[in-house]
């Protein structure tokens, strides 16, 4: 319940996406070339989708092309959606023998959840591929590690931060609040081991790391965006 206030509503968001996965269509015979996509790995309680929202406003006045964010919410409304899936997995292409790799990479480590892994991981590969996207989460640095077009970033704080970002878009108490971001931060550990057998605090997955208590979430859009824009000229 806590979680609907920290994110826009996902009916929305689906729709815009649906919205643009149907501009992609139409665009698809403009001559091809390599589009950036940037995910963000982030603590629990740190701007992780404020920043997202940031980022996707400066991509788009810098770039003049659409950019999307997935997050969690959306990532699994799309897995239940067929008609969304097989429009994002169409992107693939000749590149489906390398997502097959890449799950066979994790695969040996799922012991349950197989299928919603093997739907999410090429789902995060195809989004990726396609670029002009924020993967927020979801062990999407992971995942797209052998992309070169993917840049990652991840956001850490301190617990005072933490709690007072989350106590101000909930109505949690102190304690609460602090028991509310320590059972957020096991279960995305959790997931991250389970799904990719790896630890999402391991520096070598980052290009940047950004503590959110000394910058916020506007001028790390800016770095980002400035940094991404520069590696791609």
């Amino acid at each position: 319940m806590h979680d609907r206030k920290l994110i826009p509503s996902i009916e929305r968001r689906l729709a815009h996406f649906d919205e643009l996965c149907q501009k992609a269509k139409k665009e698809s015979k403009e001559k091809e070339r390599k589009k950036p996509t940037i995910t963000i790995s982030r603590e629990f309680g740190c701007e992780g989708y404020p920043l997202a929202e940031k980022l996707k406003e400066l991509l788009e006045e810098k770039t003049k092309e659409a950019w999307s964010i997935m997050d969690k919410a959306l990532l699994d409304e799309v897995t239940k959606n067929h008609k969304l899936l097989d429009n994002v997995l169409g992107k693939l292409g000749e590149k489906s023998r390398v997502v097959e790799e890449v799950v066979g990479t994790f695969s040996s480590h799922w012991k349950t959840e197989r299928d919603y892994y093997k739907l999410l991981c090429k789902e995060i590969f195809a989004l990726a591929l396609g670029g002009n996207v924020i993967l927020v989460g979801r062990g999407s640095a992971i995942v797209t590690q052998s992309l070169d077009n993917c840049f990652h970033f991840r956001l850490f704080a301190s617990t005072k931060f933490k709690i007072e970002y989350i106590s101000k878009k909930t109505s949690l108490s102190v304690a609460e609040t602090e028991a509310f971001i320590e059972k957020k931060h096991h279960q995305r550990e959790s997931f991250v081991r389970d799904f990719l057998n790896c630890d999402s605090k391991e520096l070598k997955f980052y290009h940047m790391l950004f503590n959110n208590d000394r910058t916020k979430s506007d001028r790390m859009a800016q770095i980002i965006t400035d940094y991404v824009l520069c590696s791609c000229n």
